[in-house]
């Protein structure tokens, strides 16, 4: 099939799968015109690239999980799931620095509001923290 029936097919952009395919992610022939051609079995193929997109994964990361995919086996089994599970922790960190930096914004939010309320009280003589004036 050419890019385009792949591309209606799998739900995905021309763009896209000419992107998988300069990742190494995708493989197609190319006609005596230089068309792409794909088999089936690259529908599929680009339904699992978009569940590992979908999950976090970057091309490098899912490069090193295809051999499982491609050749499966108990060893590209193991190494796959050590890999996904190192991403994980990944995550898990991002997460973690993500809902610190919340919570630094929770409270310059909640100094702002306490501020805020202290002028509207006609409490003027208080010297503002620079903080208490940014979200006005």
């Amino acid at each position: 099939m050419r890019i385009g029936e792949l591309s209606a097919r799998a739900g995905v952009s021309v763009r896209a799968l000419r992107y998988y395919e300069e990742q190494g992610l995708l493989t197609s022939t190319r006609s005596t015109s230089g068309q792409r051609h794909y088999t089936e079995h690259a529908v599929d193929r680009v339904f699992f690239l978009q569940r590992m997109y979908a999950a976090g994964l970057s091309s490098r990361t899912i490069m090193e999980l295809l051999p499982c995919v491609d050749s499966p086996s108990e060893e590209t089994s193991d190494a796959a799931l050590e890999r996904m599970a190192e991403e994980r922790d990944r995550l898990t960190a991002h997460i973690a620095e993500l809902i610190r930096t919340r919570d630094a914004l929770d409270g310059l939010m909640a100094t702002n509001r306490a501020h805020r309320e202290r002028l509207r009280a006609g409490v003027t003589a208080v010297r503002a923290d620079p903080a208490e004036c940014v979200t006005r």
